[in-house]
């Protein structure tokens, strides 16, 4: 841990009243130590007795708004029912382009482009810029350089008039990059191949906002033709990690000190998060809900993303089945759209899956099938059927796997 990040993290303990009350702080301690008598705390501890238990003293949430230090946003209610949040003013933008610089091609691309146009992609529910139920007209969902697509949380059952407006919404925009929800950014990107339509300034597409699937990340790889990159983080503590122009994930430590826990044999672990850069909410050993594997090599450590925890299913022995090792059951498989596996019954398990053409079987299903089975080795043979469509959650994110609830 760098000594910056260690003064964050004492200043954090010693004056923001959901850690203050919580660990001894002795000045003598170090930042590692002092995390390491901290409670984890989760979305409910950011809600509990809000603002108060993040306030300094002498702040309040209206001095803070009033004088224009702070912005009030709120998580997408993903994972929990939905949070308020403090975030510092113009932070979000500070710490986006702290990871995209991370990534060298994408850093060159926007040293090279500042004004760079953006066009993004993803559910309105969970838009960090602009939150709709209605649609707003184009001109309210441009800002600055960006400018906002969603017309609908539900992107499989756009129109196909939907789908033209969005399209020429973008080529108007001429972007450079797009910034995308994959699961939303597929079905454009199939509509865009239908009608032959093509950016000319496009580079890079970036995929956030939930779990990219191989399916998704080949459809656009195939339909743009420009190189799809990974960015990972969440609306309450940054972006986390950033996908390099090598495929690996690595962090961005200017935001985070990032933790693994709980991991089994493989490594696979839940992340803890603390954040230092948002000093209005700082999250000190925040549990974000999500999987990942660590791993160290000469060029240092990066992350593998495995999804949500929630969402992981029981292989044989007890063994951890995440998101990740389910999706990888769908790599090399084409024709399909998206899908989610589901454990209908303990031990019984329904595969549903849009294809692109509206098949009624594609020739891959089985031997995705199959290869499930051999993952799970659930007590009866998976059912797979097409489906026309597939309905997100409230927030518009999807889940692509979930164990059986009774």
């Amino acid at each position: 841990m760098l000594g910056s990040q260690e003064q964050k993290i004492r200043e954090y303990v010693r004056e923001v009243p959901i850690y203050r009350s919580a660990t001894n702080t002795d000045a003598s301690r170090s930042g590692s130590e002092l995390l390491a008598s901290l409670p984890f705390i989760n979305k409910q501890d950011i809600k509990k007795d809000f603002p108060k238990n993040f306030l300094r003293a002498g702040q309040t949430l209206e001095s803070l708004v009033t004088g224009r230090l702070v912005e009030i946003e709120h998580t997408a209610g993903t994972t929990d029912n939905r949070a308020d949040l403090i975030l510092g003013s113009g932070w979000w933008a500070r710490q986006e382009l702290w990871a995209l610089s991370l990534n060298g091609p994408v850093a060159q691309v926007l040293a090279e482009n500042p004004s760079a146009h953006r066009v993004t992609i993803s559910s309105p529910a969970c838009n960090g810029d602009i939150s709709y139920d209605g649609t707003p007209s184009v001109e309210r969902r441009t800002l600055g350089h960006a400018r906002v697509l969603s017309l609908s949380r539900f992107p499989f059952l756009l129109s196909t008039d939907d789908l033209d407006q969005m399209v020429r919404e973008a080529l108007d925009w001429d972007p450079v990059f797009l910034d995308t929800d994959p699961v939303y950014a597929a079905v454009f990107a199939l509509h865009c191949e239908r009608r032959q339509v093509r950016f000319p300034k496009l580079k890079f597409i970036l995929t956030s906002y939930e779990y990219t699937s191989v399916l998704h990340k080949t459809i656009l790889e195939r339909v743009f033709g420009v190189p799809v990159y990974n960015l990972y983080g969440s609306t309450e503590t940054g972006h986390l990690l950033m996908e390099r122009d090598t495929g690996q994930m690595i962090a961005s430590e200017q935001v985070a000190h990032l933790a693994v826990i709980n991991e089994d044999a493989r490594g696979v672990g839940e992340l803890i998060v603390s954040t230092l850069t948002n000093d209005y909410m700082p999250l000190l050993n925040y549990r974000i809900g999500d999987l990942v594997e660590r791993r160290s090599n000469g060029d240092g450590t990066n992350y593998i993303l495995h999804g949500r925890a929630l969402d992981t299913l029981t292989g044989p022995g007890g063994r951890r089945v995440t998101t990740r090792d389910i999706d990888q059951c769908f790599a090399g498989c084409e024709g399909l759209v998206h899908y989610r596996f589901h454990e209908v019954n303990p031990g019984e398990f329904a595969l549903s899956y849009i294809s692109e053409t509206d098949s009624d079987r594609e020739a891959g299903v089985d031997t995705v099938a199959r290869l499930l089975e051999h993952l799970i080795q659930p007590a009866k043979s998976i059912a797979a059927k097409p489906v026309r469509f597939l309905l997100p959650e409230s927030s518009g994110k999807f889940v692509f796997n979930y164990p059986f609830t009774p």
